[in-house]
């Protein structure tokens, strides 16, 4: 069926047009909802979580339901009175399966989209190699190729992206190369080092992904992407070490390294765990290169063109060292599956639950205890035992866990969703209550709670606990086995987190009591910018 082009705005401009963002808690969605408010356009957030969304800076700009791709009673609700829909989700380390979850979403996106009478379809999906048969991609790079195809079949007018290496502040792709870089001077690297690439920054990214919602309705189609430059995966990592200054890195391709093996060397050396570098890896092992910039006539390039990969670089680590980082890689991660239990629920649905209790008065005000508390991890630390916590971080990486080396998104500031070392965020009401989950391996669930109070006499009061649901006996067993410990770890926690409030050291150098943000909704026709 013809739809007819939408007429032009005022003064000429396209007028502005109602999104669906899936995707708002990920790295690139999280970026592009702003974008598109500051470009005009109305914006409704769909996420399985919508509470990760409350604390963002846009939180009270959008409309936020909640919903997940593969329910298609929520997609179809999500769609109603949209113009342009964004598909920013993928299945990404989910294990075996996700071909499958990935071609059911995208079907069920396409044909809801169909019937509500979106518009235009965007798809931001990877850069294939050319001249490689399907089948010797790898399944993910396949599954990114495969959801393209079934969005274009879907009867919707629709622009499928293609991206090869995206670099920017946080997306796993920059901190791999980061790491790798930064911690070792001499390597011996898998034979991909060689392939050519061609990476592109993620403001250029975001503006493409912008300039897709205006597009005129008879766009139908795939484009490449990417950046200005074309490189081996090798000089990628010497141009990053010139750009921060670090010696020429002698860098050793051998042979023997499989994807397999090089995800759990990437895993060991860097904060991306295995799970996620390995489709990151086995994209890496064809050359992918753009072979068309047909996107440029719809939407040209800004003056000077895309940037360059130092430009890139140097953007990314600004946004790094300003503590600019709006969002990261890790904030897609899902802290627990929907059913998981919380430490707030009645009963604990008849199973058990082990706590480790610790209250004291500190005589700071509780403003400034709370800068403490949020100021946890990262490079504060946990304030106790650093040899300790060193050591669970390097058995969590062994055993293929995220370890402590993902950090902090903010040094000051934690927001709902944020990962933090191999903790994340579940709950935070500055200046009150801190609630982290652990993505740790472990026989069952943990969290740790630190709540701040004010006493009678206006000063503060700090209470801690440490929570464990064990998973079978193993988890009986783990937790006997760490008890002893505890007294050590987080008593040493609770006093060392009050002597720092009594000194008035955040720990943060920064400041700041942190933002409670919004819980509210905007109505149903969409918030306007």
């Amino acid at each position: 069926m013809a739809v007819p082009q939408r007429p032009p705005g005022p003064h000429g401009a396209p007028e502005p047009r109602r999104c669906l963002v899936t995707g708002a808690t990920g790295y690139i969605g999280g970026r592009l909802v702003p974008e598109l408010l500051a470009a005009g356009h109305r914006v409704r957030c769909v996420a399985r979580s919508p509470e990760k969304l409350r604390d963002q800076p846009w939180a009270g700009r959008v409309e936020t339901v909640r919903g997940d791709v593969t329910d298609e009673e929520s997609v179809r609700a999500a769609m109603e009175g949209v113009d342009v829909a964004y598909y920013l989700v993928h299945a990404l380390g989910t294990g075996s399966g996700f071909e499958e979850t990935d071609r059911r979403a995208a079907r069920i996106f396409g044909e809801r989209a169909r019937a509500a009478g979106v518009r235009r379809i965007v798809y931001l999906g990877g850069l294939t190699p050319k001249g490689v048969p399907e089948c010797a991609l790898s399944p993910h790079l396949r599954s990114r190729a495969e959801v393209g195809r079934v969005l274009l079949d879907c009867g919707v007018p629709t622009a499928v992206l293609r991206a090869g290496v995206i670099i920017g502040s946080g997306s796993a792709s920059f901190e791999m190369l980061r790491y790798l870089t930064e911690r070792l001077p001499v390597m011996v690297t898998p034979r991909w080092v060689r392939t050519r690439t061609q990476p592109i920054a993620v403001r250029d990214v975001l503006r493409l992904l912008v300039g897709c919602a205006t597009l005129p309705d008879e766009v139908h189609r795939a484009f490449d992407i990417g950046g200005r430059d074309v490189l081996t995966y090798r000089a990628m990592m010497r141009r990053y070490a010139r750009v921060t200054g670090l010696r020429r890195r002698l860098i050793v391709p051998v042979p023997v390294l499989t994807p397999g093996l090089s995800s759990l060397w990437v895993g060991l050396v860097t904060p991306v765990p295995g799970a996620i570098a390995r489709p990151l890896v086995e994209s890496l092992r064809h050359e992918v290169v753009c072979a068309e910039r047909d996107i440029t006539r719809y939407v040209p390039d800004p003056p000077g063109g895309p940037l360059g990969v130092d430009r890139a670089l140097e953007l990314a680590l600004r946004r790094i060292r300003d503590a600019e980082v709006a969002t990261r890689w890790s904030s897609a991660a899902t802290p627990g599956a929907p059913s998981d239990p919380l430490p707030t629920d009645p009963d604990w649905s008849g199973g058990s639950l082990y706590q480790d209790r610790r209250e004291r008065a500190v005589d700071a005000s509780p403003e400034d205890l709370w800068r403490v508390v949020e100021g946890i991890g990262g490079e504060n630390g946990w304030y106790s035992l650093p040899l300790a916590w060193a050591l669970r971080g390097w058995i969590d990486t062994l055993v293929g866990g995220v370890g402590l080396r993902r950090g902090r998104r903010d040094a000051a500031r934690l927001r709902v969703g944020d990962s933090l070392d191999f903790w994340r965020v579940e709950e935070v009401l500055p200046p009150h209550l801190l609630r982290l989950r652990a993505e740790m391996r472990l026989p069952g669930l943990a969290w740790l709670e630190m709540a701040v109070d004010r006493d009678a006499r206006g000063g503060a009061v700090y209470r801690q606990r440490a929570l464990f649901h064990p998973r079978g006996l193993a988890g009986h067993l783990y937790w006997w086995s760490v008890a002893p410990w505890h007294a050590l770890v987080f008593g040493g926690m609770a006093r060392n987190i009050a002597v720092r409030a009594e000194r008035g050291e955040a720990g943060t150098g920064r400041g700041g009591t942190g933002a409670a943000g919004t819980r509210a909704s905007a109505p149903s026709a969409f918030r306007a910018r």
